[in-house]
């Protein structure tokens, strides 16, 4: 799941990222409504979720909301700020966001309204992911596999194999290039490094494996993977 965090505060910037982060969201946080337009207007990123804070340099969060929709984009957009009269609260919502959080608030708060935007959202995703005998379960952060005999069994993920492994679930039997995977992995502005792709999916592999999932990501030389999702799968 990825989050566009749109906030020029240093400290609570951080806080939000961190949080977020553990709770296994990739997060792209930028300071500016500018660049946040030009990360909303790009094909390599596909977010779940939007947060802009209302007064940002460049254009401000409402002004984000607005041409969100007016190109008819749903995405679900969080609006954080310190203004908290009604007639404030009735601009945010009239402008496109689907929620308002004044600040000061809370972790917890943050965390509970974006788990009721995204049951809310169009692209609503389920607590649960299964494919074959692969199990994502969103809640508890965990990955489970069905042995054959039905005895169930935790495969232990970072948090990059995790949102890893998500991708290839909700891509089976695609090509996947390694440029597609890390734009879609890791945040736009991280340092690239070359083999980077090829290492995380060499570690979740072997995990895989280790757990009676072999052969379940299969390189091809010149073109990147593929998740083999089959019946020997199963």
């Amino acid at each position: 799941m990825r989050v566009l965090l749109v906030e020029d505060e240093p400290d609570l910037g951080t806080a939000i990222k961190r949080t977020l982060t553990q709770q296994k969201y990739l997060v792209d946080w930028v300071i500016d409504g500018n660049e946040a337009w030009a990360y909303l207007e790009s094909s390599w990123t596909q977010y779940t979720l939007a947060i802009f804070d209302w007064m940002i340099p460049g254009i401000s969060g409402l002004e984000l909301c607005q041409k969100l929709r007016y190109r008819h984009n749903p995405l679900p957009v969080l609006i954080l700020t310190a203004k908290d009269r009604m007639e404030d609260k009735v601009m945010g919502l009239d402008a496109g966001a689907d929620d308002y959080l004044v600040k000061p608030f809370g972790m917890a708060e943050l965390l509970a309204r974006l788990r009721a935007l995204q049951r809310r959202s169009p692209q609503f995703q389920p607590q649960e992911l299964t494919v074959g005998k692969l199990t994502l379960d969103y809640g508890n952060s965990k990955v489970i596999s069905r042995g054959i005999a039905g005895n169930k069994q935790e495969i232990i993920l970072t948090n990059k194999e995790f949102q890893l492994l998500e991708y290839f679930i909700k891509h089976p039997n695609q090509i996947l290039n390694s440029e597609q995977i890390r734009y879609q992995l890791w945040e736009v502005n991280a340092e690239p490094v070359s083999n980077v792709v090829a290492a995380q999916v060499r570690l979740l592999r072997r995990k895989l494996a280790n757990s009676g999932c072999e052969n379940m990501i299969e390189t091809l030389h010149g073109l990147g993977y593929r998740f083999n999702f089959t019946d020997e799968s199963k």
